[in-house]
């Protein structure tokens, strides 16, 4: 979830015309990447978010697996749960602050977080018990034998 998150970060501050300075994407870190100038920081900060449920729900709908689903669900969550809870926590270094402080409405961050929550967690409900259809063991028929 981070990976995608945090590179959907890098492809919106590229495409909106910054220079990536600094980029740490190592795992067991917590990941960020930091563009001088930034000329469209909404565009950059958006696209962590939307890209990061974006790709892997693409990436369920061409496998159609409910592996990937579960992923895919679980990005959904993840993503509204790491924004809403960075909201709680007014870290200046999160995305919603960040957001907060370049112009995104209030509204439009609770919407995110709302629907990527209610997604995510319906479909990681989903994909549970389709994993676990999957997974059961096949019934074992008895014969008589005389």
């Amino acid at each position: 979830m981070t990976q995608v998150h945090e590179w959907g970060h890098v492809v919106g501050g590229h495409l909106s015309g910054g220079h990536l300075v600094a980029l740490d994407v190592w795992p067991w870190h917590l990941p960020y990447s930091i563009f001088e100038p930034d000329p469209q920081p909404l565009i950059t900060l958006w696209s962590g978010l939307l890209l990061g449920i974006a790709v892997p729900f693409v990436v369920a709908l061409v496998f159609r697996m409910p592996e990937v689903w579960f992923v895919s669900h679980f990005c959904w969550l993840a993503n509204g749960s790491y924004i809403s809870l960075a909201w709680i926590s007014g870290d200046s270094y999160l995305d919603t602050t960040k957001l907060l402080e370049h112009g995104a409405p209030a509204w439009s961050l609770g919407l995110y977080c709302l629907v990527s929550i209610s997604v995510g967690y319906v479909g990681i409900k989903r994909a549970i018990r389709a994993l676990m259809e999957c997974k059961a063991p096949p019934e074992i028929e008895v014969s008589e034998s005389n």
